[in-house]
């Protein structure tokens, strides 16, 4: 186990790279993306950039943290500046999938039943769509020349209940290792953080092989009208949060390894719990609203 030193009243960072080689990778990923949209040539370029560059800066900076808390510079003041970004970074990605939630409430609350005449919109209907029937899921589009529907939509009660078990699971997992972290319980520890791992993982396999069958056999892609759109933004944009999350608890289960935390210093494993059970909390709206109603 590593010992800390006492830490200074206060410790203030020196001067870094970091934030600003950010800032570039972080643009660099966005004009590749946008360029990627517009069917340029050159984004794909831009989008790899940004994104090495900022797993250069991740790695980098978070290693540069790591070392200052083993030297025991952080003080309570410091380890409380960190308490407070993550709460607001936690923050902005409530506010992230807020954005798609309410474009799939929109969708379904105003969007659909205007085009279908329900709304107030009787001639508009008669004029433009008159065959159209407001419902959702939506399996026929106003326009299925230009956007064909899906054939099925994903059963509630197949596949997403059982990935619905597992990340639950899982998140009950990650709060036994938080336990047994505060009882100076090192190998239960060891593995029950083991088993968050393995249990994101095996939800994002579940999760492959869901979209496999969207594609292949139910024709349910982003291609397939607003139902596939935002079902695979919203479903897609988890699958990428909880395969960060994974990559966050291997990192934390290393460190734990190396015997980095204690039961009173141990701030890195705790922002990686409360994420962690973040994500699990936008499953649950995701089942929910997606999947079942």
């Amino acid at each position: 186990m590593k010992k800390f030193k006492k830490p200074p009243p206060y410790y203030l960072p020196a001067p870094s790279r970091w934030p600003i080689s950010g800032a570039v990778g972080l643009f660099l990923l966005l004009l590749g993306i946008m360029n990627i949209i517009h069917g340029n040539w050159y984004g794909h370029y831009f989008f790899m950039g940004g994104a090495l560059l900022l797993c250069f800066v991740m790695f980098g900076w978070f290693s540069a943290v790591i070392n200052e808390s083993l030297l025991g510079l952080h003080s309570h003041k410091m380890t409380m500046t960190y308490r407070l970004g993550m709460l607001w970074f936690i923050v902005s990605e409530v506010a992230f999938f807020g954005i798609f939630f309410g474009a799939l409430f929109y969708t379904r609350l105003f969007a659909v039943p205007t085009l279908g005449g329900l709304m107030g919109s009787a001639e508009t209907h008669a004029i433009l769509w008159p065959t159209f029937k407001a419902a959702w899921p939506l399996l026929k589009n106003p326009n299925p020349q230009l956007f064909m529907g899906p054939k099925a939509v994903m059963p509630a009660l197949g596949l997403p209940a059982v990935n619905t078990v597992i990340l639950m699971t899982s998140a009950v997992f990650i709060t036994i290792a938080h336990w047994h972290l505060q009882k100076k319980q090192a190998r239960q520890t060891h593995f029950f953080l083991f088993l968050t791992i393995l249990f994101g993982i095996l939800f994002l396999g579940c999760q492959g092989y869901e979209y496999h069958e969207a594609y292949t056999k139910m024709h349910l892609t982003l291609e397939s009208g607003i139902y596939g759109t935002t079902f695979f933004m919203l479903t897609g944009f988890h699958a990428a949060h909880v395969t960060v999350g994974a990559l966050m608890l291997l990192v934390i289960l290393i460190r734990s390894l190396k015997g980095h935390f204690l039961p009173e210093h141990h701030f890195a494993f705790s922002a990686v719990s409360w994420y962690w059970h973040f994500v699990d909390v936008v499953w649950l709206f995701l089942f929910i609203f997606v999947y079942w109603l």
